[in-house]
């Protein structure tokens, strides 16, 4: 199936390892010209370079999205290489405190993690949309997750701020809809990677004792399909709420987690 993401610009925050570069990946192999922003640019130009190597278009651009004026111009860059924003994915986050409830979090950890995965998106969102409303096309696809959508003890800041994500989403895709712009949130589960493996399992292998291998296994049995995400099922489920395939999808929470949220 063609979906029609050629030569769509598509704006990518958090892109440089994991998730992010497997969306920025999965984009540039549709055809789509990319804007790629993160803090460290360093980290970024290898997903930009293979991106290239695709034949993608990739403009890397320094941006802290917890920073309104950065994002701001984050977008005013966007418009002077490509002219136009069609797609935004906001994929930049963080996982807060892993292990501690909710009284032994402190407020300098709670804030930290609901500005980056709150603000951010609302910084990012806020400073595109303009472009997509003067356009009247658009998709915002926000990378949120499913302790967002069922709460998860040990990670009351992170649920806080990815439960928080998807009324933000909610809003704006009311707000936008009637100027033709779709704004969803993916909820991944578990993804495989290094952030899954060195900090969720890790702190699980110690509390119960156990390997990290035995912590993933006891992960994996939580959901109905017995297996962890990777990072390329939440790439394609980005790369259809992006497309004109999923026209008629706003407002939502696509969960993408083996069936743990439906459980």
């Amino acid at each position: 199936m063609d979906l029609q993401l050629k030569d769509r610009v598509v704006l990518i925050t958090g892109p440089a390892k994991g998730m992010g570069r497997a969306i920025s990946l999965a984009f540039a192999k549709e055809g789509a010209r990319l804007v790629l922003a993160g803090r460290d640019t360093a980290a970024i130009e290898p997903v930009a370079v293979a991106a290239r190597a695709d034949g993608a278009q990739a403009l890397v651009v320094a941006c802290d999205v917890t920073d309104g004026a950065q994002t701001t111009r984050l977008a005013q860059d966007a418009l002077a290489a490509f002219g136009r924003i069609d797609i935004l994915v906001n994929v930049a986050g963080g996982s807060g405190p892993i292990g501690k409830t909710g009284w032994e979090t402190t407020t300098e950890e709670f804030d930290e993690i609901v500005r980056l995965n709150m603000t951010g998106c609302f910084n990012t969102m806020r400073a595109v949309l303009p472009a997509m409303v003067a356009q009247q096309w658009g998709k915002v696809v926000n990378v949120g997750g499913t302790f967002g959508m069922r709460g998860r003890a040990g990670r009351m800041a992170y649920s806080a701020s990815k439960w928080g994500l998807r009324g933000i989403t909610k809003s704006f895709a009311l707000e936008a809809g009637p100027h033709n712009i779709n704004v969803n949130c993916v909820a991944p589960g578990m993804v495989d990677g290094p952030r899954f493996r060195e900090k969720v399992c890790a702190n699980m292998a110690r509390q119960h004792g156990i390997s990290i291998e035995e912590a993933m296994k006891r992960h994996a049995a939580d959901y109905a399909l017995r297996r962890v995400s990777l990072d390329s099922d939440v790439a394609n489920a980005c790369l259809f709420l992006a497309s004109d395939v999923s026209r008629q999808i706003t407002g939502t929470d696509l969960p993408v987690d083996g069936g743990w949220a439906a459980l």
